[in-house]
């Protein structure tokens, strides 16, 4: 533990926070549609800053990437474009389903295929390992969250009257947009892969010059690039087949700019802050970091949730039940990542 070891959790958990409610701006865009708004956060979030922060932070920047093989290049986009459908899809998530539900389930999922898919591929002896049967054992524990979340939405769509979905989203049923938050989860751990594959660009910029912290912002612009173009086709298709292109010129356009763009930066701040938080708490900075990152995510999108009406007018037990599920998915990303101290501890 380190003298920072407080500074660092404090970060990372007001990071989680932020990055679990960075669509609640979406929910006062009155002006424009859904792609209007999606396509002005991926924008912000998946061009313009990683490449303004990797441009300034990262020392000769534009040496990074020269001599490196160009299999070394491709992995890290090749996920991001993976990760970039699942940005999409989780647009779609929110719409359908609200922030509070979308947010578990995906956070849940996509922790544990994050955590899941790497041991199995690079570490296949570890599985028996506390880490390994510390992840098996939170596999049931998710599930009972996940059932428990199922049920909940569904007795909350029974019991609440039909409300409109968020602007320019077409309504889905609970249990499409379940899939699509499942689809979410599972594929939206792919940007792990493209970090643990990208070894060789991290030792690039770190022979440049580049801190511990600052080397992994050379990664940021080739995977979320890469993210951005499936957001970018989508949104487009969306624009054309809606006729929604002109409502970027109508009246209140820039505000309506100005929630995308806030979008943009509470997800990207989400992110950094947790790359720094991680690295003032020291050795358990990838393990319990991450758990707090992940509930602050949880807590903050299902605190918003209710705040903002999402679970209004229903039931003292289906409040109960979604009370229930909060509480299991935490206890599993908890337990999921107790086995990063035990390896920490084990070195």
């Amino acid at each position: 533990m380190t003298e920072h070891f407080w500074l660092g959790t404090a970060i990372i958990i007001i990071s989680g926070a932020m990055n679990g409610s960075f669509a609640l701006p979406m929910k006062y865009a009155r002006a424009w549609r859904w792609e209007n708004t999606w396509l002005i956060f991926a924008v912000v979030a998946l061009l313009i800053l990683p490449w303004a922060l990797a441009c300034g932070l990262v020392p000769h920047f534009s040496e990074v990437y020269r001599g490196i093989p160009i299999a070394t290049l491709l992995l890290p986009l090749i996920f991001g474009l993976l990760w970039g459908i699942a940005q999409v899809t989780f647009g779609l998530g929110i719409a359908a389903v609200g922030m509070a539900l979308a947010f578990a389930v995906v956070a849940g999922l996509s922790c544990l295929a994050g955590s899941l898919v790497p041991l199995v591929v690079l570490h296949p002896l570890e599985i028996l390992s506390p880490r390994g049967i510390l992840l098996l054992v939170s596999i049931p524990i998710l599930l009972v969250g996940l059932v428990l979340y199922g049920t909940s939405g569904r007795r909350r769509e029974r019991e609440q009257a039909p409300t409109a979905p968020l602007a320019g989203s077409k309504a889905l049923s609970l249990k499409a947009g379940l899939g699509i938050c499942i689809f979410t989860g599972i594929v939206g751990s792919s940007w792990n892969l493209g970090f643990a594959f990208s070894g060789g660009i991290l030792t690039r910029s770190t022979a440049l010059g580049a801190g511990s912290i600052t080397s992994t912002y050379a990664l940021w612009p080739l995977i979320l690039t890469a993210g951005f173009v499936p957001n970018l086709l989508y949104c487009s298709y969306l624009l054309f087949r809606n006729g929604t292109w002109s409502l970027f010129g109508v009246g209140g356009s820039a505000k309506e700019a100005l929630l995308g763009a806030g979008m943009g930066l509470l997800w990207l701040g989400g992110i950094l802050g947790y790359g720094v938080g991680a690295g003032l708490v020291g050795r358990f900075g990838t393990s319990l970091g991450f758990a707090l990152f992940t509930a602050g995510q949880i807590l903050a999108s299902n605190l918003l949730g209710i705040f903002t009406g999402e679970w209004k007018g229903t039931s003292p037990r289906t409040m109960g039940l979604l009370k229930g599920a909060v509480v299991a998915i935490l206890i599993s990303v908890i337990v999921l990542n107790l086995g990063g101290l035990f390896s920490a501890q084990s070195r």
